[in-house]
């Protein structure tokens, strides 16, 4: 990792465990400083701030529902707290990786209550907390908002949660060029199945679906979370700073 991210502090929502956790921790390794959310499980949260400061950084944990639009003002305010415990004004990245857990759900059989709830988090919650945060980034800082291959590839039973996700892949084109002016890049990470306990663990827990995968992988396995976190990490680097409004697949060679 680039010695330009030594000191710089980013936000990582969900980053307590999975693609999260991995982020933050390789965020840290390269010497950035980093506040991240979890939505329960302290236990976990405080986990990875001890694993984040091994790396001699400063790390935070912060209660957030992604869900609530309406807690995001005070979030910020706590935000602001924590960058004056680390003599900031501003932080450089922010990270939009939180989701919700949910089935695997056949067109036929989505209810309205498990498509509002996909909506709620992993769209309006990722449009108004980037709004709710933009004047707390530095011009010049950086964006990955997290989707999925599943944008790409069609299957049973991932109509709700990758139509949300689409929405995500062009919400990221028009923040890139809306926020072009104060030089923030936004860019999307779509990993493939990872083996989290995402989806009830389903990809890293059943052996059948794991092998599924990893006979459609390139590389011929399943991606465990550290093989997503560390691109992300790498995205937001100033070395990367000519990459905007761009989707990176990051699954291994997925159905090339």
């Amino acid at each position: 990792m680039s010695l330009d991210q030594q000191g710089k502090i980013a936000i990582v929502t969900g980053g307590s465990r999975g693609i999260g956790r991995s982020t933050v921790e390789s965020l840290a390794r390269g010497g950035v400083n980093v506040i991240f959310t979890y939505h329960s499980h302290r236990e976990d949260a405080d986990a990875v701030i001890a694993a984040a400061k091994s790396f001699g950084v400063q790390a935070f944990a912060l209660h957030l529902d992604t869900s609530k639009v309406s807690e995001f003002e005070a979030f910020a305010e706590s935000v602001r707290g924590v960058l004056a415990e680390i003599g900031a004004e501003r932080f450089d990245y922010l990270v939009n990786n939180a989701g919700n857990n949910h089935r695997n759900m056949p067109l036929e059989s989505v209810t309205e209550e498990e498509m509002d709830s996909i909506y709620t988090v992993h769209f309006k919650g990722v449009l108004f907390l980037t709004q709710t945060l933009l004047p707390l980034m530095k011009d010049g800082g950086r964006i990955v908002n997290i989707s999925t291959t599943r944008t790409r590839l069609s299957s049973r039973g991932g109509a709700a949660y990758a139509s949300m996700k689409g929405a995500i892949d062009v919400l990221s084109r028009h923040m890139a060029t809306e926020l072009g002016p104060r030089r923030i890049t936004v860019n999307v990470v779509a990993p493939g199945a990872v083996a989290t306990d995402f989806s009830g663990g389903i990809v890293r827990d059943n052996p059948e679906v794991n092998k599924l995968v990893a006979n459609h992988t390139a590389l011929g396995r399943v991606a465990g979370p550290d093989d997503i976190g560390p691109a992300i990490a790498a995205l937001l680097s100033d070395d990367n700073g000519w990459v905007n409004g761009q989707r990176i697949e990051v699954n291994g060679g997925v159905k090339m």
